[in-house]
């Protein structure tokens, strides 16, 4: 019997433009170069191993982190004891993730004369790291902003240590701008999260705002000025609820004061705060993007982000070593047409496992449900029992009304975007496709979808029409029936 938890085919790697990613760092020849890294380091146990560092000592990572900004970057840098020491390799691969978010061409880019990159870095802490790199790799300019007095003043401190680049950094204590800060939704009435029922239909393309969003401290709102525009905004949230919390790994000392490691509900609490306030701010980004130290929480602050109704979501994990991270990054922006084929996995096979399911539900009644979906939505369907198959038809006109409501309830933002008269685009005759029903075992079935032109010009449709049924169909057999 299949594994519930599939092994990774390809496990992820180091960004391929991190300078690290096939030669890491020599710590024996910075040992040479930088006689102040020398006591830090101490030769392999093994035969023929690479030379290595304390990984728990906070000054061996801090001075580590020193002679990398300084020999591969060029960058003069320095921190106090108990301030959070970055990890260079690893903060590298979150910027380069958003230069490869920058360049997808999948959102437009903002509509000025001047095109130099520019970044909101919330929370850059003494060390500034985000935005040092930023700016000496790629010549981007940023905003760091923090709340703490030593973390402003070390920003500072190192942004004025390298004159190539403090034209490039501006540090913005966000106290000064939060305290003036009165924000109130842009529209809708609010009751406990939800908007009174009359107004729905009539505000439904509005933000979806919670009442709690307005009572936390915010992170952006207040602290970006009203006629700023970024191309993305990025974060190293505090990971833990609790001090103790923080403290569990033994293998490591990166420091860190409580403001840098700790936030009443942790790091799931402090994107959401993020996510309320780009709700608000929608129009001043083009991508907001965190990292994200849990899974759990990743797949969390996803179902948020479509609850208040983001166009595109990008996810993607970050390695360095034995710690795993993962990025996260949204926009409000509507996808360029060229981008339907980027947004969801552009395949001609598709396939599901749907788990869990209680011994009433087998794969008959999910096929039923299949097919449910499709008519739903206009498809012709014939469905096969014998072979727990159903075939799916849908023709120019039903493809164009699709795409002109917005591919209706088939969480199609991404395809609504390509036209809003659809009378422009030209579509192939029909899309035909197939979806078949396996029972794997009891209270396991594994749902498959195939199109029969592999060529058809609609595979973002298709592949949009699949993501969509395997979230309903999971939401109905799977999802409410655990929280009943």
């Amino acid at each position: 019997m299949q594994s519930k938890k599939r092994r990774r085919v390809d496990p992820p790697t180091i960004h391929p433009r991190n300078r690290y990613s096939e030669k890491p760092p020599d710590f024996g020849l910075l040992a040479d170069l930088y006689p102040s890294f020398s006591p830090y380091v101490f030769p392999s146990s093994r035969p023929g191993g690479r030379p290595s560092i304390d990984w728990t000592d906070f000054n061996a990572t801090r001075e580590l982190t020193r002679v990398l900004l300084l020999h591969d970057h060029g960058v003069n840098w320095w921190i106090p004891d108990r301030q959070l020491c970055p990890t260079v390799p690893n903060r590298s691969n979150y910027i380069h993730w958003i230069e490869d978010l920058l360049s997808s061409d999948l959102i437009p880019v903002w509509d000025c004369s001047d095109r130099k990159v520019r970044g909101f870095d919330i929370g850059t802490g003494a060390n500034c790291i985000y935005p040092l790199l930023g700016a000496s790799l790629l010549g981007w300019s940023f905003v760091g902003s923090d709340v703490t007095d030593a973390a402003l003043e070390w920003a500072r401190k190192n942004v004025e240590s390298n004159p190539h680049l403090s034209e490039l950094i501006e540090i913005r204590n966000a106290n000064d701008f939060l305290c003036s800060a009165e924000v109130k939704p842009k529209s809708g009435k609010i009751i406990e999260g939800e908007l009174f029922a009359e107004e729905k239909e009539a505000e439904s393309l509005e933000p979806k705002l919670v009442l709690s969003s307005f009572s936390k401290p915010h992170v952006l709102v207040g602290v970006v000025k009203d006629d700023e525009k970024f191309d993305f905004c990025m974060c190293n949230p505090p990971f833990f609820e609790s001090i103790e919390e923080a403290g569990l790994n033994p293998k490591t000392s990166c420091g860190g004061t409580p403001e840098e490691l700790v936030y009443p509900g942790g790091e799931q609490a402090f994107v959401t705060q993020i996510i309320n306030d780009s709700v608000v701010l929608r129009n001043s980004f083009r991508w907001f993007t965190s990292m994200v130290g849990r899974k759990a929480n990743l797949k969390v602050l996803v179902s948020k982000l479509r609850e208040v109704g983001v166009s595109l979501v990008k996810t993607t994990e970050f390695v360095q070593g034995q710690t795993a991270r993962w990025g996260l990054a949204w926009s409000f922006i509507a996808v360029k047409k060229s981008s339907i084929a980027l947004n969801t996995p552009i395949k001609s096979h598709h396939s599901f496992m749907l788990e869990g399911l209680q011994r009433q539900f087998g794969a008959f009644q999910i096929l039923k449900a299949v097919e449910s979906f499709f008519l739903v939505n206009g498809a012709i369907c014939k469905c096969d029992f014998s072979s727990f198959l159903v075939n799916v038809t849908l023709s120019n006109d039903q493809i164009g009304d699709l795409l002109k409501d917005g591919l209706a309830n088939i969480g199609g933002r991404a395809i609504s975007s390509m036209s809003n008269t659809s009378t422009d685009l030209k579509f192939p005759k029909e899309l035909l496709f197939h979806v078949s029903v396996f029972e794997q075992s009891p209270g396991t079935v594994l749902v498959r979808g195939s199109l029969l032109h592999k060529d058809n010009p609609l595979l973002g449709v298709f592949s949009s029409l699949f993501s969509r049924l395997e979230e309903a169909l999971k939401n109905d057999f799977v999802n409410k029936l655990r929280g009943s």
